[in-house]
């Protein structure tokens, strides 16, 4: 415990600085050491290095773990972060970029997303769950080797949407360049100044810090669908009476034989 309790100072401590915040005695500090599959005092010190490399909210608990307290203050944490996210979407993406990229969607000839990981994946997802209510060809995947496949078809007249919150997925790097390279324009929804961002044709900066949580899942989803309803609603912009229109047949079709509301939302 004495060492989890401040791992920095158990790093950088002597063994008998370690033994006093312990309250044990020098050889049991080395016996510790070996019961948990380390070499020595010296080799514990390197994997706890190692360990701290991930960053300290992975090794200390968050605030109230265990306590009364501890249901509140995640209530409002967990709101907090997403609203921090949308408010980092708003602040970061400019409304000229967005315009450039909704309007080369708008006269697109086929529409992909790529995204690898938790977040990427969901977005590049939502991408087609938007754009296909435009009558936008539109396909979405985070497999690595079919983004390669579909990026070689790509040319002209085509656009790309390569989602990374970090900007540096290879997968979705080298893809994007493939697609490039054979004239597709690259719209990213990535991290400003990022390896993906400097790609890019078009750049949407979306960037949210991580939460002091890991118990807790990162809200920069939030931000990353946030751009994606942004371009959508400015691509259905674009051409209003034909979204309009898409919009209406699928409305109607969905209340056809239903008791669906017409206020409800456009599918389940």
């Amino acid at each position: 415990m004495a060492l989890l309790a401040d791992v920095e100072f158990a790093i950088h401590a002597s063994n008998a600085e370690l033994a006093r915040r312990a309250r044990v005695s020098e050889p049991t500090v080395t016996r510790f050491s070996r019961s948990v599959g380390c070499r020595g005092v010296r080799d514990l010190k390197v994997r706890l290095a190692q360990a701290m490399a991930v960053g300290r909210i992975y090794l200390e608990l968050p605030p109230h773990v265990g306590t009364d307290l501890a249901r509140p203050a995640l209530w409002r944490s967990v709101f907090q972060e997403i609203r921090r996210a949308i408010a980092a979407a708003e602040e970061g993406l400019r409304r000229e970029d967005i315009e450039r990229a909704a309007e080369a969607i708008s006269r697109c000839s086929k529409l992909a997303a790529f995204g690898v990981g938790g977040g990427s994946t969901l977005a590049a997802m939502e991408v087609q769950n938007r754009f296909f209510r435009l009558g936008i060809a539109v396909s979405h995947t985070s497999d690595p080797i079919l983004m390669r496949m579909i990026a070689a078809t790509f040319g002209r007249g085509d656009v790309v949407v390569a989602i990374s919150t970090t900007g540096m997925a290879n997968e979705v790097i080298e893809a994007a360049g493939i697609a490039k390279q054979y004239g597709a324009l690259v719209v990213a929804i990535t991290r400003p100044q990022s390896r993906l961002a400097s790609l890019a044709d078009i750049a949407l900066g979306v960037h949210v810090p991580e939460a002091p949580d890991a118990l807790k899942p990162t809200a920069s989803r939030y931000a990353l669908l946030a751009a994606i309803d942004l371009l959508a609603a400015s691509t259905a912009y674009c051409k209003p009476l034909e979204a309009q229109t898409r919009m209406r047949r699928i409305k109607y079709e969905l209340l056809k034989g239903t008791e669906g509301n017409s206020n409800g939302p456009l599918g389940d």
